[in-house]
């Protein structure tokens, strides 16, 4: 089933993950790099910081499978 992912902003997006134990590691002019450790690797994902919400399609690649522990 598919749900819609919900509209949020940068600031938003980025402190629901930081709850979620993601780490801030580098800023830079085109997004924010956060790192998250799991039991044998370490998961990268870069937030564009350049738009005031982010898209549905930005959304489901951050949170998409290759971003998840399984």
């Amino acid at each position: 089933m598919y749900t819609k992912l919900p509209a949020l902003d940068v600031k938003q997006f980025l402190k629901l993950l930081q709850k979620d134990g993601w780490v801030d590691t580098r800023r830079a002019r085109h997004g924010v790099s956060l790192t998250k450790r799991f039991d044998d690797r370490t998961r990268v994902t870069v937030i564009p910081t350049g738009r005031a919400i982010l898209d549905e399609d930005t959304l489901s690649a951050i949170l998409g499978p290759k971003q998840r522990h399984r």
